[in-house]
């Protein structure tokens, strides 16, 4: 076996925050495959891309192969999952191999699915092969979208299978790579244990992976919160105007990059509804597509309360700074919110009326229950003139037609919105479509829809059923799964 000598792994995570990792090791696989590599991403790591497929390659890929002195950890954080505290999770089936760096700073990778770790809790540490291929699509079609996200750099079959509910499945490893994986939860899990030594270094180890500016500030953890609460707002409003519903918004779940990070049980909007869940293990709905902008608020002020005694000695004076701060976030959101709204418009994000506008839309919008995606890409045809393919959506042509009338009158800009209305998205039809067809040996339709997805805005010819909506009954009842 040839080590990656070329491979320069970094360990700053592992070494500087030694109480929050674990030291783990990938589980040997009796039939490795490379499904599916991400080229780009790989050289933009500066990984040579010919290498990778190789067969020395592809156990780097798994965590078998790895540099002289690689340190491989599986992180340590806590999390409230759907509102319950637990005050141990961490990495039970992945590990950080380490970080590289680039023109744009470090990147960590990082597995899912490699094997059992000191967190697992009783399960196998596996992934099957559907999950992690759903993880790749998912998170290039959020890239493509400009949507701040962790990306996947490939997806390898292990032959190790893996047993599940629905029975033996083929088994898989996805390499996650990530501006960090700092979660609201490693936080919470330095301040829980009373580790106050460690959450002032984790405060700065995070300033120094995703805010350096705040390294000057007067207070610099406050600096970092202000900037979590800034990113995280930005995030969700973005998730919402291109439909995207998580589906598990726990606080281990939020990064403090402020990218997208676990894929397992989301979803893309078909019918608009702001009380649209599709995850099984959702049965509240706490987690509902309408419902991101306040969960996220919430798991922001968990984090406030983790960051309290280094904000400021007197408990009093930090829960007034992290208050002022957190409170923020409406604003932060809402700006967000409609400067992506009059893009998706084609019109000024300064019109007096542009917040009635939206409300009014969106109100039409739930009570036709239209496709989300289609309609914007039909909007431009009405901005162009023709409301035909707008008309046929809605139940109330008058309403419409009034709402177009005012919208029109503002000029939009039909090629603006081309370009920020997504014509492909990873539809739930045809993801669950290919992702079936994957995982019984066929790739075709996988490989497929993820050169649609890499495209969001622009229309494929004879590709037409990768922009139309989910055929009749679909929807109704659709779920999705974690993945575990």
């Amino acid at each position: 076996m040839n080590a990656p000598e070329n491979i320069a792994l970094q360990h700053g995570f592992a070494e500087q925050l030694p109480e929050l990792a674990r030291k783990a090791s990938a589980a040997p696989v009796p039939a490795p495959q490379l499904i599916v590599l991400n080229e780009p991403l790989a050289r933009e790591l500066g990984l040579d891309v010919e290498w990778l497929r190789t067969e020395d390659g592809v156990l780097f890929l798994l965590g078998l192969n790895l540099p002289e002195g690689a340190m491989p950890v599986a992180q340590l954080y806590s999390g409230h999952q759907f509102g319950g505290y637990s005050p141990q999770l961490g990495d039970g089936r992945a590990l950080l191999l380490g970080e590289v760096e680039t023109p744009d700073g470090l990147r960590d990778i990082h597995l899912k699915g490699s094997g059992p770790t000191p967190f697992t809790r009783g399960g196998d540490g596996l992934a099957a092969l559907g999950p992690m291929l759903r993880e790749f699509l998912v998170s290039e079609s959020m890239h493509a979208l400009g949507i701040p996200t962790t990306r996947s750099l490939a997806v390898v079959a292990t032959g190790t299978p893996v047993l599940r509910e629905e029975g033996a499945l083929p088994g898989a490893v996805l390499v996650r790579v990530a501006s960090s994986h700092l979660r609201v939860g490693t936080f919470q899990y330095a301040r829980a244990s009373n580790q106050m030594r460690v959450l002032v270094k984790l405060s700065r180890y995070a300033l120094e992976r995703h805010h350096t500016e705040g390294l000057q500030a007067d207070n610099p953890p406050l600096a970092l919160f202000d900037h979590v609460v800034a990113a995280q707002a930005r995030l969700v409003a973005q998730w919402l105007t291109v439909g995207f519903v998580h589906g598990v918004m726990n606080t281990d779940n939020m990064t403090i990059s402020g990218e997208t990070i676990d894929y397992g049980p989301c979803a893309f909007l078909d019918a608009y509804d702001p009380g649209s869940v599709f995850s099984s293990i959702d049965t509240g709905g706490r987690y509902a597509y309408g419902n991101q902008p306040q969960i996220a608020q919430w798991n922001l002020a968990r984090f406030a309360e983790a960051l309290l005694p280094i904000i400021a000695d007197e408990e009093a004076e930090a829960v007034q700074a992290g208050s002022a701060v957190l409170e923020q976030f409406p604003a932060y959101f809402n700006e967000a919110w409609m400067g992506a709204m009059a893009a998706k418009l084609g019109i000024s994000a300064d019109l007096a009326d542009l917040v009635d506008l939206v409300t009014t839309l969106h109100g039409l919008l739930e009570a036709s229950r239209v496709d989300f995606t289609t309609f914007f890409r039909d909007l431009t045809r009405a901005a162009r003139g023709d409301r035909s393919a707008v008309h046929a959506t809605t139940h109330d042509v008058t309403a419409l037609d009034q709402w177009l009338d005012r919208w029109m009158a503002h000029s939009p800009d039909a090629d603006a919105m081309d370009a920020v209305n997504p014509v492909h998205v990873p539809r739930n039809h045809l993801l669950d479509e290919a992702l079936r067809a994957a995982t019984a040996g066929d790739l075709g339709p996988y490989e497929a829809l993820l050169a649609a997805v890499r495209a969001p805005f622009t229309p494929i010819e004879g590709g037409e059923r990768y922009a139309q909506p989910a055929p009749p009954g679909f929807a109704e009842g659709f779920q999705t799964f974690c993945g575990t």
